[in-house]
């Protein structure tokens, strides 16, 4: 049985950050292909990141420079740390994962297990 959990979202003023956690169980984080999407309230959910097995990293080009992904294997967790943040940057985030190899890292369908997310806000 997989389970994801997020955590660390909350509100921050424009130009700040904060780390998103991602605490998987029955699911190893050094394995598989993991990611973090989020859910805006009108533009709908947005591939926001993911960090493969071999620790290749993928953004969106709408956080480059400004998010980093990354895991710590012993925690069994993967993270987000944000900065810069911006209004557009409020949604629900996610994390996500898969075994093995993903063909598309910013298609929903190709992770099975999902976390139920952790709101940012920024204002």
């Amino acid at each position: 049985h997989v389970q994801l959990v997020e955590s660390g979202g909350g509100s921050v003023q424009a130009g700040g950050s904060v780390r998103l956690a991602c605490v998987a169980s029955g699911y190893l984080v050094s394995s598989g292909c993991m990611g973090w999407f989020r859910q805006h309230p009108v533009k709908g959910r947005e591939a926001v990141a993911s960090l493969d097995g071999d620790l290749t990293t993928r953004y969106a080009d709408s956080v480059k420079g400004r998010f980093t992904v990354s895991k710590d294997n012993a925690k069994n967790t993967l993270y987000l740390q944000t900065g810069s943040l911006k209004p557009e940057d409020t949604a629900l985030h996610y994390c996500a994962a898969e075994y093995g190899a993903h063909g598309t890292w910013n298609d929903p369908v190709e992770y099975t297990y999902w976390g139920q997310g952790t709101q940012v806000t920024v204002s």
